[in-house]
């Protein structure tokens, strides 16, 4: 089978950062699903990854965690699909990426892909949708008020492809203020577009902004980016006993400065559930499954906003090229092989 990947992690720009391979097609056993892969998206942990994994000597390493395709086989344990259901899924981080004509995934993490989108527009929502939901009602549990706070979750990086969904989940869900960051013109539009209450330019202190909403401190603050860079003004701006959770990867992260506000701080990797097998790895399916029903009511839509076509090396550096820049808005697209 036709797939991308690397033998020896490093920059975009070399030469052999990504290749064209073939591999063997690989067999569904067990919970596994085998997937035809129709439209893959790309997304911050890819560059990530291909930076600084490497796979076994002689081996390949083949990325990709967000996938729309179609169920061609099962293994003898499956008891959800059947060959011929179309699918969307972000996979497991342990496990070889989609990046592949053909992909295993366990289908305890799948969802029924939303019939009224297109594979591409499916591929763009499953790693960030989970994502976001976790994080907003399982880690900061917005729902749940903070005394004398104001109910509004502060979403820095709202234009981004994690932020994008987050907007659109909380507008949809709750009656949550929606305050997101964007610090260009057509990424505030963006913002807007998504619903988003009020919008803030996360390239000048926010805290300030913030006060001049006379909303109040904001209860939540949900991180998607460049954490560091913005951490005092949280600090500054977020409740007393509010939540604050995160997803990038700062270097350092003092959270003892959140403790005269007794500010509770929760990280979120939407791969903890498939990398660990815990208990609960069936909500991630479960949660696709009603993400595809918010889709198919119109309640939100896909945050793709570029399309690459065909799968291959060099849209893929292409694609992590712009993912690396940092001024992308929401997701791009690679579709079919």
């Amino acid at each position: 089978m036709k797939a991308v990947g690397y033998q020896i992690p490093g920059n975009i720009d070399r030469e052999d950062a990504l290749v064209d391979i073939e591999l063997e097609k690989p067999a569904a056993t067990g919970r596994d699903l085998l997937v035809a892969v129709e439209a893959i998206s790309v997304n911050p942990v890819d560059t990530k990854v291909r930076r600084g994994a490497a796979p076994e000597p002689g081996q390949w390493k083949v990325l990709g965690w967000d996938v729309a395709g179609r169920v061609v086989e099962v293994g003898d344990k499956v008891s959800r699909f059947k060959p011929g259901d179309e699918v969307f899924y972000a996979g497991s981080i342990t496990r070889p990426g989609a990046n592949s004509e053909f992909h295993l995934v366990d289908e305890r993490i799948v969802g029924r892909k939303p019939k009224r989108l297109s594979n591409a527009e499916a591929a763009a929502l499953p790693l960030t949708a989970i994502t976001a939901w976790e994080m907003l009602f399982h880690r900061l549990d917005i729902n749940k008020p903070v005394p004398g706070a104001a109910n509004a979750v502060l979403i820095i990086g709202g234009a981004g492809g994690v932020g994008s969904i987050a907007v659109q989940l909380v507008r949809a869900l709750t009656n949550v203020m929606v305050i997101a960051t964007a610090s260009r013109p057509e990424t505030r539009e963006w913002v807007e577009e998504l619903g988003a209450h009020h919008v803030i330019d996360h390239s000048k202190p926010m805290a300030d902004q913030i006060a001049a909403l006379k909303n109040g401190a904001p209860a939540f603050v949900f991180s998607t980016t460049q954490t560091d860079r913005h951490f005092d003004d949280i600090v500054a701006l977020i409740a007393p006993q509010g939540r604050f959770g995160l997803i990038d990867d700062p270097e350092k992260l003092d959270v003892m400065s959140f403790k005269r506000k007794a500010v509770s701080t929760h990280w979120e990797l939407m791969f903890t559930r498939a990398m660990f097998e815990t208990p609960d790895m069936g909500e991630q399916g479960k949660l696709l499954d009603t993400v595809a029903v918010l889709v198919e009511d119109g309640d939100i839509t896909t945050t793709v906003t570029e399309v690459l076509k065909p799968i291959n090396a060099a849209n893929l550096k292409l694609a992590h090229t712009r993912i690396e820049s940092g001024k992308t808005k929401g997701k791009i697209v690679l579709e079919g092989f």
